[in-house]
């Protein structure tokens, strides 16, 4: 546990820190930096350092002018790290974490602060996630790849006043190359590597008119299992961590006047895989990439997505409408268990009971989402003093949820597929699922918001912002356990009103800013972060013991301060900040005392503090440097007793009352599961590692007919505890060390180039996450990055 005494020291290192900066940037005022300029980049043989624009307050705006923590990884930096899709993402930015979850889930977190309720369409994450400024409802929606981007952009802290609720730990964006009338041109790309590894991209860009451009794009990627499951009957090897994925996107944009113009485009995502390979931590065969389980998951996603953006500029003001309607349809299925059936009746024996488990397995779990969007926002124009923007949004979506499972020890019916949802209520098959649902939540929200920044002198800037959120959800839920249905007649699932719930949140941000040179500024703010609260369908449909029928809003106070600056002739970038956070009310998924209980609970109160550094060097027009570090504390700081379901499951089985005798001593059962309740006080945080970072060189330069840029890539990602339960070993997810090479050859004159990525150069099994089933058997898992893939791609431009 972190004393105070720490954390004091903490926070006075980091502010000595940014003072060290600023005192750097008045011995350099005397040698003013030129103004930064949309510049190609050293790595591109000019000198200095680019000037990245980002949109992180609803305007264009210079990241080095931006007041608060935000990244921005461009279109090459992605090509070079082979990153397709979000996971990828792991290492690149300080303090951003990335875990794979059940089935195709991402579990996206900045901070230590994201999403404690896996596989859960009640809740909303606590990142937010944006494909060109449209809000992605299902996180699940995020693993689709990543389709013609210009750059992502991750801005860290709380983003409760422009980008609203579900961003308490931050926002993320995906921002798209636009359509031109400059001139008819793209690209074409395509690679082979080792696993049959297979990749082709393409983008057109198409004048049609001096008003009307249409640009589209597509992206396809295919490659064998990184590992396989040895036990599945009749297989011998059966592939996971495969993929097998196809992306397109297309887009228009018409500009009638110089002022107005229309954006349409639309991404369809579609990918057919055996599902990832989540390692058993009690797999008895050591190596990583061999899973001893027998049954043959899969997964298949498809997502899409269709905006509308009018932007029209006024004297006063640019006007802009932003239109989102999306799609996404999951079917998941995978080993529950982890174990071929031999070795996990092993480890479910129960010697009081003489009984065991053979099998867990989910034939189905399928989500579908039907969303819509609408936001209007006006953001001011001219150059006076009182810069400001102001809007509102509105968003309605449906998310649908449908569950087999399977559990038991007959052997015979191992691979039962799921039932059709309008399976009868007496057909004998249901009295072979240990659990089903069918359920689906309504949320409805509208927001308001405005923000506006005014010069108190050439140099000093006073921002502040409120924003009122309202969020409404309702839901129809109806499950079973142990093969009995409560119907009598028509379908054995029918779901009933768990009725509505109301929330609504002030959330706002206060922050100065002081310019000390053109290439040097301190920042210091409040911002406050809000994810809704809401309904537990269970405890609603009264299948609870503890868990509360709703459960409350999560709100998370940031003080911050930062420093960004430009040294050496703009060649030198450094970005630091420290910050503090009072974290109220995290939501998780907990275990109810009651056996298929589980909801979602509120942690009472957590504190998190860290310090993150970021780093450009260009010395020469041929050599850049990049790096990036995070060192990050945070624990829970009040008293909560919570029931983790390993615990509730020993203690139910110490009593004597297995699976099979809960229900026919279910007082007695129930009990004994909640007095495993262990305090949370002083445990650490989930998903925060306390230390990590990446650094890459690279270098260009003419090498014969051509030109060569190689570059090297170190990614150091710290161990974390996957749960607020901070159960020993179960928990922590152990560090690693990721090692990428890139080498790209440009022949003179051919516009063609020849590009070589080695990534995880030295094959190391770095352990993605931890994932700890809160359902079921409530198995450990682990999910492995990409062992070592060797890409050899070529590409054309015209």
């Amino acid at each position: 546990m972190r004393t105070k005494s720490t954390f004091a020291y903490a926070l006075a290192t980091g502010i000595s820190l940014l003072a060290f900066t600023c005192a750097t940037a008045h011995a350099a005022e005397a040698e003013p930096a030129a103004a930064p300029a949309a510049a190609p980049s050293a790595a591109d043989g000019q000198s200095g350092l680019t000037d990245i624009v980002v949109t992180a307050e609803r305007r264009d705006v210079s990241l080095q002018q931006a007041p608060l923590s935000v990244s921005a990884i461009t279109n090459d930096t992605l090509k070079a790290g082979n990153i397709t899709d979000i996971t990828g993402l792991n290492g690149t930015v300080p303090g951003l974490v990335i875990a794979k979850s059940g089935g195709g889930e991402r579990v996206i977190s900045i901070r230590g602060i994201g999403s404690e309720t896996p596989e859960n369409t009640n809740t909303q994450p606590g990142v937010s996630y944006h494909i060109d400024g449209v809000y992605i409802f299902n996180s699940i929606a995020a693993s689709a790849a990543f389709i013609d981007v210009a750059q992502v952009e991750v801005l860290r802290g709380p983003q409760g006043t422009l980008f609203g609720q579900g961003s308490t730990g931050g926002t993320i964006n995906v921002v798209s190359i636009e359509p031109s009338t400059d001139a008819l041109k793209g690209n074409v790309s395509a690679g082979i590597g080792n696993y049959n590894y297979m990749e082709g991209s393409g983008a057109l860009n198409v004048p049609v008119t001096d008003t009307l451009a249409v640009r589209g794009a597509f992206q396809y990627t295919k490659h064998d299992g990184y590992a396989h499951a040895t036990a599945v009957t009749g297989v011998k090897s059966y592939d996971l961590d495969d993929q097998d994925e196809t992306g397109w996107r297309l887009g228009a944009k018409w500009q009638p006047l110089s002022n107005l113009s229309v954006t349409l485009n639309t991404i369809q995502f579609n990918s057919s895989t055996n599902g990832p390979a989540q390692k058993n931590i009690l797999d008895p065969n050591p190596d990583a990439r061999e899973l001893t389980q027998d049954y043959p998951g899969r997964s298949k996603v498809k997502t899409q997505l269709y905006t509308g953006v009018v932007k029209w500029d006024t004297a006063f003001a640019t006007i802009k409408s932003i239109t989102g309607y999306q799609k996404l349809h999951s079917e998941q299925a995978w080993d529950a268990d982890g174990l071929d059936a031999a070795t996990f009746f092993a480890q479910t024996y129960n010697p009081v009971s003489y009984t065991g488990v053979s099998y867990d397995h989910v034939p189905l779990w399928q989500s579908d989402t039907k969303s819509w969007s609408q936001e209007l926002n006006l953001t001011s124009n001219g150059s006076g003093p009182f810069q400001w923007v102001l809007g509102g949004v509105y968003l309605h979506s449906k998310n649908s949820q449908y569950i087999n499972e399977y559990r038991a020890s007959d052997l015979d019916n191992i691979l039962s597929p799921a039932l059709p949802e309008d399976t009868a209520w007496n057909d004998p098959l249901v009295g072979n699922l240990t659990y089903a649902e069918l359920s689906s939540i309504k949320r409805e929200l509208y927001a308001f918001f405005a923000q506006g920044t005014y010069a108190l002198t050439d140099s000093l800037k006073l921002t502040a912002g409120v924003r009122y959120n309202h969020d409404k959800s309702s839901g129809m839920y109806d499950s079973m356990s142990g093969g009995a249905s409560d119907q009598t007649s028509g379908a054995y699932l029918q779901p009933g009103s768990t009725g509505s719930r109301s929330d609504h949140a002030w959330t706002g941000k206060v922050a100065l800013d002081y310019q000390f040179t053109p290439s040097n500024m301190l920042y210091a703010s409040w911002t406050r972060g809000f994810k809704p609260g809401g309904i537990n369908s269970a405890s609603a449909s009264g299948g609870s013991y503890s868990i509360l029928p709703s459960y409350k809003q999560e709100t998370v106070d940031s003080f911050e301060i930062g420093s960004k600056n430009r040294f050496l002739g703009d060649t030198l970038q450094l970005n630091a900040s420290a910050f503090l956070y009072n974290y109220k009310n995290m939501q998780f998924l907990e275990e109810d005392p009651i056996l298929y209980g589980e909801g979602i609970s509120n942690a009472p109160k957590a504190r998190v503090y860290g310090l993150e550094l970021e780093s450009s060097y260009a010395p020469t027009t041929h050599l850049r440097f990049d790096a990036s570090l995070s060192w990050l504390e945070g624990e829970f700081t009040s008293h909560y007793l919570a029931l983790d379901p390993t615990n509730a499951t020993n203690a139910q089985n110490a009593a004597g009352y297995p699976d099979y005798l809960f229900w026919t001593n279910f007082y007695a059962a129930v009990l004994a599961r909640d007095a495993a309740r262990e305090d949370i006080k002083g445990n650490r945080i989930p998903k925060l590692p306390r230390w990590q970072g990446n650094i890459a060189a690279t270098w260009n330069g003419e090498v014969g007919p051509g030109k060569l840029t190689a570059r090297a890539q170190l990614i150091y990602r710290g161990q974390y505890q996957y749960r607020l339960f901070n159960e020993g070993a179960v928990d922590t997810t152990p560090s690693y060390t990721q090692v990428n090479t890139m080498l790209k050859y440009e022949p003179e004159g051919t516009s063609t180039d020849i590009t070589l990525r080695v990534i995880n150069l030295f094959d190391k099994n770095g352990i993605n996450s931890r994932f700890s089933d809160p359902y079921g058997s409530a198995q450990v898992m682990d999910t492995y990055i990409p062992p070592r893939q060797v890409i050899l791609s070529v590409g054309y431009k015209f």
